[in-house]
């Protein structure tokens, strides 16, 4: 199950999300957040 979230951040970073689900790569701006949020959880980036 999903839970809504708000958030505020760097407006440079949301155009840089923006541009990235832009070329396809997610499906939308919560979706590449999710994932970054789990692939650094998982320590597979810091």
């Amino acid at each position: 199950m999903k839970e809504k979230l708000s958030i505020s951040m760097d407006y440079t970073l949301v155009r840089d999300i923006e541009g990235i689900v832009d070329e396809g790569r997610f499906r939308n701006k919560s979706h590449i957040i999710e994932y970054a949020l789990k692939t650094f959880l998982r320590g597979g980036s810091e």
